[in-house]
């Protein structure tokens, strides 16, 4: 399948199950949801909007496989769907005990790519009460570039946001040099209404290109589910998702070499943050807006050669359920990371779901303007 984009882009142109009983704060009407079913995992925050930002007030993630074996099969399988409707039925409890009444659940890749995905979701509406949206890769784009605002740089100018999903990649580079340095975190934010601006006074972040690669760590790890040796797999890996990114503008004209920045949203890059760390239990305090070098990340990505698969499924760090997964992520994080004019990336503890909570609440005009 080829990676998709707008037909306005272009170049310069235009962990575990929380079960426990969740407290209602006084005022749940402000509550908001939001829920996002990938391929790999089903997650979702129930969150009070604060200030600028907002107060998680109960959570939910669970590994549901729901790609497993769609690469072969075309279709969501029997289990997969099991499995999720499961989950989904703890969220609807989660909804229910906490009066939520503003929320946006959404679907993604193996949803949109499955030849039962529409049928599936009538289903999760049937046997759970809730209404999910299989959304367009633009928007998925859209609301990762959001959720992530609040870690650019004052200096950067040029920035490129790329969500590692479990069944496609998002990238997106956005100009924000006409920007007052001030401005340019609403100017980001405000892209949750599309990637094209209408004009206005107010100077807006400029998307140059956008492309969502339908290669995510599961997709990416079943095509060459056939190779058995581990450093050979991870080459061909590394460089099958360079190949998908022919297309995009930064291959197809000069790069930006100056306050450039690249921000990473996924279990990848906060997985492999977590290494270089050195952490024994995950501190999202830690890992969310760290910087971290080319070179810092490559020495753990062969650390992880080094364990093989023993070695991973045993690294707390890694876990279980990520360790089949984390070598295929980290095969496109190394080539993003060969492609780009930076040897720095900012890591970022957020995505679809703090994308999707931005864009209701500022949809709502209840978040204050000003700095994040």
């Amino acid at each position: 399948m080829a990676p998709k984009r707008s037909d306005g882009a272009g170049a310069l142109e235009r962990k575990t199950a929380d079960l426990s009983p969740a407290p209602v704060p006084p005022g749940s009407n402000d509550l908001y949801a939001a829920l996002d079913l990938g391929t790999n995992s089903c997650r979702m925050l129930i969150a009070q909007p604060r200030g600028s930002g907002f107060h998680v007030v109960d959570s939910f993630s669970k590994s549901v496989q729901l790609g497993a074996g769609l690469e072969k099969t075309g279709r969501l399988s029997r289990g997969s769907m099991t499995r999720t409707i499961q989950a989904l039925r703890i969220c609807q409890q989660k909804l229910r005990r906490n009066k939520v009444r503003r929320m946006r659940l959404v679907a993604t890749e193996a949803c949109r790519r499955a030849l039962n995905g529409s049928d599936f979701m009538a289903r999760i509406q049937h046997e759970t009460g809730l209404k999910l949206d299989i959304i367009r890769p633009e928007e998925e784009a859209q609301l990762a570039v959001i959720s992530c605002a609040p870690l650019v740089s004052p200096k950067t100018e040029n920035l490129l946001v790329v969500d590692i999903g479990g069944g496609s990649t998002e990238l997106v580079w956005i100009d924000i040099s006409g920007v007052p340095k001030k401005d340019r975190a609403q100017a980001i934010m405000r892209l949750h209404s599309g990637f094209v601006q209408a004009k206005s006074d107010i100077p807006a972040a400029k998307v140059v290109d956008w492309i969502s690669v339908p290669l995510g760590v599961a997709t990416l790890r079943d095509q060459f589910s056939d190779v058995e040796d581990d450093a050979a797999r991870f080459a061909l890996m590394s460089w099958f998702f360079e190949e998908n990114l022919a297309d995009f503008t930064p291959y197809q004209s000069a790069q930006p070499q100056e306050r450039f920045q690249i921000v990473g949203t996924s279990g990848t890059v906060t997985t492999v943050a977590a290494s270089y760390l050195g952490l024994k239990r995950y501190d999202r305090t830690k890992v969310d807006g760290l910087r971290m070098t080319s070179q810092q990340i490559d020495k753990v990505i062969h650390s992880y050669l080094a364990m093989g698969p023993g070695g991973r499924r045993a690294d707390p760090r890694i876990g279980q359920d990520r360790s089949a997964l984390i070598m295929s992520g980290a095969a496109i994080l190394q080539a993003l990371m060969r492609c780009w004019p930076t040897d720095r990336l900012s890591v970022a503890d957020r995505g679809l779901r703090e994308g999707l909570l931005y864009a209701q609440m500022s949809a709502d005009g209840v978040l204050e303007e000003g700095i994040f």
